[in-house]
């Protein structure tokens, strides 16, 4: 693909509302508005979080509630979710949360929707209760929310208000190939987790585009692909700042999770071979750098695996910093 076609793919973001050492959540919202109005001046399409539990470093776990401030402060960009997990909800309530943002941000509103409950098994339990042991049907309750989204469904017992009647985009999430299918199936975009799974991502795309049947909502298959992204005025910088995202996959693999840390000079004194080739491994869809390093790296990324649309996260502790590679990635567009 030649560098010029990127003009032509859309540009997301997706915010995990992370946590800085030294800070609260409270000012990791503060930063999110921040970055979300410049995202919406500088063309980004859509504003996402993720529903997370029980982690230090991610505040957006009553994420409906963040989207509503996030789409409050700002005027065009789509806000969304990536995403909802419906382990731990029952439809009726998500529909009526996301019909009441849809109410109040006509035309602005997404919905992601993943499988997993986003934490661990502890506060599984803790968030479902008795529904823990129960069988959770996730295409199942997909078709419950398109059903109480649904005009039709004005004369049903049991009414999303608001909700009903309202255009909703559904998309559905993956981390691995469980979710191609259903997607495919569905006539569904299908968005996948490519920032933090990649040994799936070619496999599930390649499902998903060759099962997929065309529905109402959308007539041939579109593939958001969600990667990190670091982007500095020189690749020293960029490499420097992404020694922050690296140690936090380094907590993940660890089971050590803290609060993101500054950059540091040298990260070899934080873990051994094998950590840095794992953490190499699930950061493999990264792009970090200079703007035209970036450039030429997406653009291969692109022409070969053909995707509709780019989801950036970045972990980058300094919110200055932060703020500027988001335009940095946004000037590889232009």
């Amino acid at each position: 693909m030649d560098a010029n076609s990127l003009k032509n793919i859309p540009f997301s973001v997706l915010d995990l509302a992370t946590v800085l050492d030294g800070h609260t959540a409270a000012d990791t919202f503060k930063a999110s508005l921040a970055l979300a109005k410049q995202s919406e001046d500088l063309g980004y399409r859509r504003y996402w979080f993720a529903e997370h539990h029980n982690m230090a470093g991610v505040a957006s776990s009553a994420t409906a509630v963040l989207i509503g401030f996030i789409a409050g402060g700002t005027k065009s960009i789509r806000v969304g979710s990536g995403g909802i997990m419906l382990p731990n909800h029952a439809p009726l309530i998500v529909a009526e949360q996301f019909g009441t943002l849809a109410s109040l941000y006509p035309d602005r509103i997404d919905l992601g929707l993943g499988r997993a409950p986003g934490t661990d098994q502890v506060t599984a339990m803790a968030i479902r209760g008795e529904n823990m042991h129960a069988v959770h049907n996730f295409p199942g309750d997909i078709d419950k929310l398109q059903r109480l989204f649904s005009a039709e469904n004005n004369k049903a017992n049991v009414r999303a208000i608001p909700g009903e009647g309202l255009d909703i985009p559904i998309w559905v999430l993956g981390s691995s190939t469980d979710s191609a299918r259903l997607a495919a199936e569905k006539g569904l975009p299908y968005a996948f987790a490519s920032h933090f799974a990649p040994a799936y991502f070619e496999q599930a795309i390649a499902i998903y585009r060759n099962n997929f049947k065309p529905s109402k909502f959308l007539q041939e298959p579109y593939v958001m692909a969600c990667v990190n992204v670091v982007a500095a005025d020189t690749d020293t910088e960029a490499n420097h700042l992404a020694t922050s995202v690296k140690r936090m996959f380094l907590g993940v693999i660890t089971g050590k999770r803290e609060l993101l840390k500054p950059a540091v000079d040298n990260i070899d004194i934080y873990w051994d071979q094998l950590e840095k080739e794992a953490v190499e491994q699930m950061l493999y869809y990264s792009f970090i750098g200079s703007p035209e390093t970036i450039k030429t790296e997406l653009s291969s990324f692109i022409a070969k695996h053909g995707v509709n649309e780019i989801m950036s996260t970045s972990h980058i502790y300094d919110h200055e910093a932060k703020l500027h590679s988001n335009k940095l990635f946004a000037s590889v567009f232009g």
